[in-house]
């Protein structure tokens, strides 16, 4: 049992976050249509705002695809995607550190050998599996707390970050914009 307590904080961490968050009735203003709002009302305190937004969305498993869809309508393409890849960047990064903190490197605790194996990967090639996880899943949240509780070192995390998420974050921006337009939203 003892190896499963760190665990077992987070889950409870996340649990009670998530509550708050509901009952507050703070989920439901966390929409496409607010997060664009928020954008084109307040130009430079806006984003600031988005990406504190969008780091807290992160830990309660909200899609970061409603944060960029937000900004590429609100700002087009190429800011909102600047944008996102910033805030996108931060939420992770934010992700990371509370895990971390809670969790510690719980994973390599684990008595699975299939477990062992995974970390095993990321132990030798920190940078190029986090690339891939990010180009694949992006800024999935589940893949944040995996990554977190890994025991992987946060230089290779925050770089296997930075890199992997431009590509996945353009071609949402390319297919967002060109909704937009179809649907004349922008």
């Amino acid at each position: 049992m003892r190896k499963y307590r760190r665990l077992l904080l987070v889950v409870l961490f996340l649990g009670l976050l998530l509550a708050a968050f509901q009952l507050s009735g703070l989920r439901e203003h966390l929409s496409l249509e607010y997060l664009h709002d928020i954008l084109l009302a307040h130009k430079g305190w806006g984003l600031v705002l988005f990406a504190l937004l969008f780091a807290l969305g992160n830990l309660i498993q909200v899609p970061g695809w409603i944060f960029l869809a937000a900004a590429v309508l609100a700002l087009g393409r190429v800011w909102g995607g600047l944008a996102t890849y910033l805030a996108a960047t931060f939420s992770c990064c934010c992700t990371f550190v509370v895990i971390r903190v809670l969790g510690g490197s719980a994973l390599r605790e684990l008595d699975n050998r299939l477990a062992r194996r995974i970390i095993a990967h990321l132990d030798e090639h920190p940078v190029a599996v986090v690339t891939l996880l990010r180009v694949l899943f992006q800024t999935v949240p589940a893949l944040n707390y995996a990554l977190s509780l890994s025991g992987v070192r946060f230089r290779h995390y925050l770089i296997g970050t930075l890199l992997g998420l431009p590509l996945p974050i353009a071609v949402y921006c390319l297919f967002f914009d060109y909704l937009g337009r179809a649907l004349h939203l922008t």
